[in-house]
């Protein structure tokens, strides 16, 4: 009997792996708004391995641009295309503008391309006012448009909203949105609730903390601790505040309780912090950049919500992926990129796990990489020694071969450190190059670029498969890889643990 009570224990604790394990596949995630308002732009095949490169999974694009869209065929990367704003006055007044611009912008390119969400116009009530009246009508027609095409169960529509149009967000819990728009704001609510759709969010603390002239204290706006006397408590719910990321969220959703609405999620489709600026602008450096963006991350990471609403995580999309240099206004405006477009990292920033370390991905191997947060003067005597002393192939990485472009020492010496790794860990080869490279199950393979132990190598895949993405219709397929081994070896073994039970009742009843 003890036996029997003993398996029965070890199988619920395994149950409950298995339903954690599979739980955590529909997690939080970070992804990157991709502009295109620079002057020296890769080409859409090369932005496309500068994402993949870094494990990038879900991005937004500010347009539908056909080559981009293209190019993510095939990747697994979940896409957000726009209706830009001068796109939306035609949209809004015409059942036919809207179904046609989803047969060209969408259905054109599914299922290859995971087109996910369709984002009409950007920030539409504070940038272009006069076309309020049609961004509902807009956003319905794009709908309707779906549902004949029977792809509104996969992509989603929504608008993405400034905080401007929540004049006092703290404290968050009277927090209202600008009475002016009152009307068209409850009917796209009531849009998105029917439609079983999200509120898209752009909020940055950077501005934020600038407009607060001192009021909070600027570790508020990065997510640092704050000490007893600067801590921030909304004294209506007595909520502690970490950061006011957390609290322009909790803004927005008590705005939207205003309404009597619930359950409407709100993802953060753009927020970031400028690595340079004017001289004006002293908070627009690049140690704060990278402060605020991987902390940022962390917080993402950890899955849970604001105060309010702690059970709906904050998927998130940092604001941006290069600097777009022909962008108007003040100098921070073209630099909030936290890549170059080489694919070389502003700063130390990796979008895979709150840990630093990469986790998950559906490779049946180990690979050696570059730690995120490496000194550069470590990465190139890692790199020199692999492809030198240490006999790694490094041919992959030379101009003109696969693994060249991205040009960078983050990726040549990842490919080297892994080359050296699988070629010299079974006789005693590790992965430490002076405390500069990590360990993952995470296949790093991009476009052409196949890392060796890959098994994509010998699959004829390019591209490996994506981290999980959001909890959605587009996600299950994500969530039944995280499922994957584990899953099959349950089934594979629940005959033998019901015989084992049978046994145990046999011997013991």
């Amino acid at each position: 009997m003890v036996e029997l009570m003993l398996l029965k224990l070890w199988l619920g604790i395994f149950l409950l792996d298995i339903i954690s394990l599979s739980s955590k596949a529909g997690g939080a995630f970070v992804g990157v708004n991709v502009g295109t308002d620079l002057s020296n732009l890769p080409s859409a095949t090369d932005v496309v391995a500068i994402l993949r490169a870094h494990q990038i999974t879900h991005v937004r694009l500010f347009d539908a641009d056909a080559h981009m869209l293209t190019a993510l065929s095939d990747t697994g990367i979940e896409v957000i295309v726009s209706v830009t704003n001068e796109e939306v006055l035609g949209i809004g007044q015409s059942p036919s503008t809207a179904a046609a611009w989803v047969n060209k912008n969408v259905a054109a390119f599914l299922p290859g391309t995971n087109i996910t969400a369709i984002a009409v116009g950007s920030e539409v009530l504070s940038t272009i006012p006069h076309a309020a009246p049609i961004l509902v009508p807009a956003m319905n027609y794009l709908h309707k448009a779906l549902v004949a095409s029977n792809l509104n169960d996969q992509v989603k529509v929504s608008t993405p909203q400034s905080m401007d149009i929540i004049p006092k967000p703290f404290p968050p819990s009277t927090a209202a949105f600008n009475s002016s728009w009152n009307s068209t704001i409850f009917q796209m609510l009531q849009f998105l609730k029917n439609t079983n759709s999200y509120y898209m969010l752009n909020a940055y603390p950077y501005f934020g903390y600038v407009d607060s002239n001192g009021i909070f204290p600027i570790e508020y706006a990065l997510f640092q601790p704050l000490s007893a006397v600067k801590e921030i408590v909304d004294p209506n719910t007595l909520f502690h505040y970490d950061s006011m990321f957390d609290a322009m969220v909790d803004a927005a959703y008590n705005s939207i309780s205003a309404f009597n609405l619930s359950g409407i999620p709100i993802v953060v489709t753009e927020t970031g912090w400028p690595w340079l600026g004017d001289s004006h602008e002293p908070d627009a450096t690049i140690q704060n950049a990278e402060t605020f963006n991987n902390n940022l991350i962390r917080r993402v990471s950890n899955d849970s919500g604001p105060p309010s609403q702690p059970g709906f995580p904050i998927n998130t999309y940092i604001y941006e992926l290069f600097n777009e240099d022909k962008r108007p206004g003040p100098l921070s405006e073209r630099n909030y990129g936290i890549f170059f477009p080489n694919g070389t990292a502003v700063y130390p920033i990796s979008l895979i796990s709150a840990s630093g370390s990469s986790v998950g991905g559906n490779s049946s191997g180990v690979f050696c990489v570059v730690r995120p947060d490496a000194d550069t003067e470590k990465l190139q005597n890692g790199l020199n020694w692999a492809c030198g002393q240490g006999g790694a192939n490094c041919t992959a990485i030379q101009t003109g071969q696969p693994c060249y472009f991205p040009d960078s020492l983050q990726n040549h010496a990842s490919y080297a450190y892994n080359d050296y790794y699988q070629r010299m860990h079974l006789i005693g080869g590790t992965c430490d190059f002076n405390g500069s490279a990590i360990l993952t199950s995470q296949d790093p393979s991009y476009g052409s670029c196949i890392f060796m132990g890959s098994s994509n190598s010998s699959s004829g895949n390019l591209f490996p498969p994506p981290a999980a993405g959001p909890v959605g219709p587009s996600s299950w397929g994500s969530r039944l890889e995280a499922f994957g081994s584990s899953g099959f070896l349950f089934i594979l073994c629940l005959p033998l643990f019901m015989c084992n039970v049978n046994v145990f009742k046999f011997l013991y009843l």
